[in-house]
């Protein structure tokens, strides 16, 4: 990494804590026993818990835009999942669907949390999902967002490249990253050309460490046959334009999950919450507000 690519990276890390504090989530760190999680919380603590889980190679600030519009009436908690972001990697632990969700769970226990509304992006969607069937005790309701754990009914652009041997995420260079970036969502919000080259640079410094991760979670313990075993409302949240899972997915979800709804959003890809902050999360909170109101302890 060149010398100017590290001030980027370090400006970026700055910049998003900054907005993350002025939105009034802190900063702390929760031992979960293999590993150490980096975990923003904010929003009065008797206040009924939200927690909301990133995807594959991506980290908590992708959630914070969303969770500004919670804080208020919700105590909302955004882990870095083992792997991802300040939280690091350590080779070997495990980065399956229901690890992740142990150590979610291990949060919860650390805050004193019972039970909260679990809300997932991507990977995070999965490991949601998979916290609904091995911890449903935990869970008051989900929301699954562009979600992976299910087969694909037609195949993503990025699901073909996989059937093809080569995953997108796992970049060789930078010159790589534009058309991976342009995969991950189709209105991503403005970054100045400089950060955009320091994410590139953090990519092909952690290909390894991504590679593990993906061998362990894609396509390993997935749902289709358990989503019965979901017992809680469900929201499923999908962008038409989602190129790396498709959007006909969301239909897997809804049809196994007994009574789950679902909204799309035209012009929005993979990642709703980044993408529509304000509008993913006015359908959010409308679900939530469906729900009978549940107390710091659930």
């Amino acid at each position: 990494m060149s010398r100017r690519t590290a001030v980027a990276a370090r400006l970026l890390a700055a910049a998003t804590s900054a907005e993350a504090r002025a939105y009034g989530l802190r900063e702390r760190t929760v031992d979960v026993g293999d590993a150490r999680l980096a975990v923003l919380e904010g929003g009065p603590v008797d206040a009924p818990p939200v927690v909301l889980l990133h995807g594959y190679s991506a980290d908590r600030v992708v959630w914070v835009r969303f969770a500004r519009h919670l804080l208020e009436d919700h105590r909302v908690v955004v882990p870095d999942l083992a792997g991802h972001g300040a939280s690091g990697f350590t080779t070997g632990i495990g980065y399956s669907a229901p690890a992740q969700a142990r150590r979610v769970v291990a949060v919860l226990d650390h805050l004193g949390i019972d039970r909260a509304h679990v809300a997932g992006n991507s990977m995070g969607g999965f490991v949601a999902a998979t916290l609904a069937v091995d911890h449903p005790d935990r869970v008051r309701s989900l929301l699954l967002s562009d979600a992976v754990g299910v087969t694909q009914p037609e195949p993503s652009d990025a699901e073909l490249l996989f059937r093809q041997g080569r995953n997108p995420f796992l970049l060789e260079s930078v010159a790589d990253f534009p058309d991976f970036y342009a995969m991950t969502m189709a209105r991503p919000p403005f970054l100045p050309a400089f950060l955009r080259a320091a994410i590139a640079a953090d990519y092909v410094a952690r290909r390894h460490q991504l590679e593990e991760v993906f061998r362990d979670f894609y396509g390993v313990a997935t749902l289709d046959d358990r989503l019965g075993e979901v017992r809680v409302p469900t929201l499923v949240m999908w962008g038409e334009e989602d190129r790396l899972v498709h959007p006909s997915t969301a239909g897997v979800w809804t049809t196994g999950i007994a009574g789950a709804r679902s909204v799309t959003y035209p012009g929005v890809g993979h990642m709703p919450m980044l993408e529509a902050p304000a509008l993913s999360v006015a359908d959010y909170r409308a679900f939530l507000s469906g729900l009978p109101r549940v107390s710091r302890a659930g």
